[in-house]
C-alpha cells in the first residue's frame, strides 16, 4: 500500500475535470443559445456561419434600399398624376376654346386658367421631392434639347415624324381642286391661261396624251354647257352650246351661230373660251378664272375663298409653321417651301426644341454584393411645361385656330407623362418582386447559419443532464478514492 500516489484519486479527479468542462460548455451553449460561441467551438462552421450573416444583413439592407426605391417611385408617380390632371383640365380648355361660339373675353378667362395650370405644373416638378432628392426637375448638372413632335396642322396629307426633322406630304394642288387650311375651305383659282390649260387637259381622252379629246364631252362656262365634237384623229373639229350653235371667230371676237359663216373659222381651242372673272365646270370640277391683279395678290378679290396655288402653298407652309412651334421655346421649327414631284408636294420641317435638364437617374441597390447587376436604375425625365411642349400655349386667337393646334401639343404631353408613369409603375413592379426575392433569400440564408451556429436546446439539455449526473458520480468516487487509503493508518497503530 502506498499513500504518496493516490491513483484511483487521481484518476476519478480527471475525469471528474473532464466531465466538469463538458458540463461547462453544454451550460455556456445552453445559456447563450449558441454552439458556436468562440472559434476554437468549431472554427470551419465559424467560417461559414460569418459569410452567411454577412449576406444576411446585407440582403436585408438591400431589401430596406428596395423598399425606399418604391417609396420614391410612388411619390413621383403620385405627382405626375396631378400634372395628368392638369393636362386634361387643359385639353378641355383647348377643346372649349377652339369653338367658334366663343368672345374674345372668353378666350382670355380660358387662356387665363391655362396659364395657371401650367404654371402650377412647373411648380410641382420644381418642387417634388423624395429625401430632399427632387424628383421631377431633371439632372441640374446638364442640359439636353428636347424637339417638339411634329404636326400636320389638320392638313390633308401624310406626316412622317423623325428625331430631329419630319415631312409633311400632300396630293398635289392643281386648279380647281378644294383644299382645308386653318378649317377654312379654300378652291385653288388661276390666271385664264393656267385654267384653260387645265380645263383642256380635262377635256382629253387620257390627260397625258395632247390632242385626243372625247367626242361628246361637255363643260361650262358661266353656267353655259358647251359640248365638243372631234375629228377621225380624236382632234377637236367644233364646240357647240346649249342652242346647238357653233363658236366662231370673227375679227378676234367669239360668235356663235348655227351655221360657221364662210371664210371664217370654227373654235377648236377650248382656252378661248375662257375669260378673266368667268367660273368653268367640267364633271365636278369647278374653276374660277382670277384677274391678274387677283393672282398678283393670291386671293379672288370677289371671293376671298378663292387663292391661288402659291397663296395656297404660302399659307399651308405657315400653318405648318405656326402647328409645330407650339413648346418650342429656345430653337423656333422651320418650314421649307413645297417641292413638287411625281404629283405630290412635299414639305421639309425643320423640328424645334426646348432645352431642359437631363434626366435623372439613380441606382438602387437591391443586392448583398457589389456586383453591378444588383443595381436598378431608375429614370425620370423633367416634368415641367418646357420638357412637355405646352409652354408658353396659347388658347385665345380670334379664329380658335391655336386652340386647335394646342389640342395635338396638350395630347403629346398626356402621352409623354402616360410614358412616365408607365416607366414608374414597371419599376416598382419589378421592386416589389425583387423585396420579396431577397426577403426569400434571407429567410432561407438564416435558416442555413441557424443550422450551423444555433444550439439545439434539446439535444444539448439531454447533454447537460448526462454530464450532471457523470459530475456527482465522479465526486461520489473521487470520495470514496480518498477514502481507500485510510487502511494505511491500522498499520501504524
Amino acid at each position: 500500500m502506498v499513500v504518496q500516489h493516490n491513483m484511483q484519486a487521481a484518476n476519478a479527479n480527471r475525469m471528474l475535470g473532464i466531465t466538469s468542462g463538458a458540463q461547462a460548455k453544454s451550460t455556456e451553449k445552453l445559456s447563450s443559445g449558441y454552439k458556436i460561441n468562440r472559434a476554437a467551438d468549431d472554427a470551419a462552421g465559424l467560417t461559414i456561419s460569418e459569410k452567411m450573416r454577412k449576406q444576411i444583413r446585407g440582403l436585408d439592407k438591400a431589401s430596406s434600399n428596395a423598399q425606399d426605391g418604391v417609396s420614391s417611385v410612388q411619390t413621383a408617380e403620385g405627382a405626375l398624376t396631378e400634372v395628368h390632371s392638369m393636362l386634361q383640365r387643359m385639353n378641355e380648355l383647348a377643346v372649349q376654346s377652339s369653338n367658334g361660339t366663343n368672345s374674345s373675353d372668353d378666350r382670355q378667362a380660358i387662356q387665363d386658367e391655362v396659364d395657371q395650370l401650367t404654371t402650377e405644373i412647373d411648380r410641382v416638378a420644381e418642387t417634388t421631392k423624395f429625401n430632399e432628392i427632387y424628383l421631377l426637375k431633371g439632372d441640374d448638372s446638364s442640359t439636353k434639347n428636347v424637339y417638339m413632335n411634329a404636326h400636320d396642322a389638320g392638313l390633308k396629307g401624310t406626316l412622317a415624324d423623325g428625331a430631329k426633322s419630319a415631312t409633311f406630304t400632300m396630293d398635289e394642288l392643281k386648279t380647281g381642286d378644294s383644299v382645308k387650311i386653318a378649317g377654312k375651305q379654300y378652291t385653288i383659282g388661276a390666271s385664264k391661261a393656267d385654267v384653260g390649260a387645265a380645263l383642256d387637259k380635262k377635256l382629253l381622252i387620257v390627260p397625258t396624251t395632247a390632242g385626243e379629246y372625247t367626242s361628246g364631252a361637255t363643260f361650262s362656262v358661266n353656267n353655259e354647257t358647251y359640248t365638243i365634237t372631234t375629228k377621225a384623229d380624236k382632234s377637236i373639229e367644233k364646240i357647240t352650246n346649249s342652242a346647238g350653235q357653233t363658236a366662231y371667230e370673227d375679227g378676234g371676237a367669239i360668235k356663235w351661230a348655227s351655221t360657221v359663216p364662210t371664210g371664217k373659222n370654227a373654235i377648236t381651242d377650248v382656252k378661248k373660251l375662257v375669260n378673266e372673272g368667268d367660273t368653268v365646270k367640267v364633271d365636278d370640277t369647278t374653276m374660277k378664272v382670277m384677274t391678274a391683279a387677283d393672282v398678283t395678290a393670291g386671293v379672288d378679290s370677289d371671293d376671298s375663298s378663292i387663292i391661288t396655288k402659291a397663296q395656297a402653298e404660302k399659307m399651308i407652309k405657315e400653318e405648318l409653321t405656326a402647328a409645330n412651334n407650339i413648346g418650342t421655346t429656345d430653337k423656333k421649327a422651320t418650314v421649307a417651301a413645297g417641292v413638287t414631284a411625281d404629283g405630290k408636294t412635299t414639305y421639309a420641317i425643320t423640328k424645334g426644341y426646348a432645352t431642359v435638364a437631363n434626366t435623372l437617374s439613380f441606382n438602387l441597390h437591391v443586392g448583398a454584393d457589389a456586383d453591378m447587376t444588383n443595381k436598378i436604375t431608375v429614370d425620370i425625365d423633367t416634368m415641367n411645361s418646357s420638357n412637355l411642349g405646352i409652354k408658353g400655349i396659347n388658347v385665345k386667337d380670334a379664329t380658335g385656330t391655336a386652340a386647335t393646334y394646342a389640342i395635338d401639343a396638350i395630347a403629346d404631353a398626356v402621352a409623354k407623362v402616360s410614358s412616365q408613369r408607365s416607366a414608374l409603375g414597371a419599376v416598382q413592379n419589378r421592386l416589389e418582386h425583387t423585396i420579396d426575392n431577397l426577403d426569400n433569400i434571407s429567410e432561407n440564408t438564416s435558416s442555413a447559419e441557424s443550422r450551423i451556429r444555433d444550439t439545439d436546446m434539446a439535444k444539448e439539455m439531454v447533454n447537460y443532464s448526462k454530464n450532471n449526473i457523470l459530475a456527482q458520480a465522479g465526486q461520489s468516487m473521487l470520495a470514496q478514492a480518498n477514502q481507500s487509503n485510510q487502511g494505511v493508518l491500522s498499520l501504524l497503530q
